[in-house]
């Protein structure tokens, strides 16, 4: 029994990790977007792109996804996500990265004025252009000061997978969920906080030893 629990936590726990990769691969670049646009000087720009990050960052994720997977299906009659289990992946992905985008947003926002204005100023009497501040001055104090926020929000990700569940993904809490109806039995419930806290504690060692790498600033 402990065996099979094992293989099918860990093939609903391969879905979690392909769910987290997924968001982070497009999130990260996507909130840096994010993050320019509602530092533009241009209100057009600036002003709905705050209210956007305000209205995810004031809403729960849950309530975002079962939007972002409900709501075209009924309001305008069209399944845009596909049908069966890819579509349903397809709205968690979209959902995810909508929400720490511009969360990671405001992390990068943080970090970018962090950087002394002096330090710009500098740049431009060497002649450098506004990419090459950013480049060599700004981008790396930039990454030293965001890594311990932004590993905050790495690792809530991890946990914030299980939400995908309502929409009926399997990950590895449904996996463990299946075992209450089929077997009678709640132990693999809990064995899936085994999963999450392992690749916990990797990230939270993985983002300490970019701490040390960084220190050097």
């Amino acid at each position: 029994m402990f065996l099979n629990v094992t293989l099918a936590l860990f093939g609903g726990f391969l879905m979690t990790i392909k769910l987290f990769c997924l968001t982070l691969l497009f999130a990260l670049p996507l909130g840096l977007l994010i993050c320019f646009g509602s530092m533009s000087r241009n209100r057009v720009i600036s002003v709905p792109v705050n209210l956007i990050i305000w209205i995810v960052r004031g809403t729960p994720l849950l309530l975002q996804l079962l939007i972002i997977y409900f709501g075209p299906g009924l309001m305008f009659g069209v399944n845009i996500w596909g049908p069966g289990d890819p579509g349903r992946f397809t709205a968690a992905l979209v959902s995810f990265v909508f929400n720490y985008s511009c969360y990671f947003s405001v992390i990068y926002r943080g970090g970018i004025q962090s950087v002394p204005v002096g330090q710009t100023e500098a740049g431009k009497v060497l002649g450098l252009t506004n990419g090459q501040i950013f480049r060599k001055i700004i981008l790396l104090q930039v990454i030293k000061n965001i890594v311990p926020p932004i590993s905050n929000e790495i690792i809530t990700l991890v946990k914030d997978t299980s939400l995908a569940r309502v929409i009926a993904v399997y990950e590895v809490i449904w996996a463990g969920q299946t075992f209450i109806k089929s077997a009678g039995i709640i132990w693999p419930l809990f064995y899936t906080g085994v999963y999450y806290l392992v690749f916990s504690a990797f990230l939270t060692w993985l983002f300490h030893e970019a701490e040390k790498k960084l220190s050097y600033f």
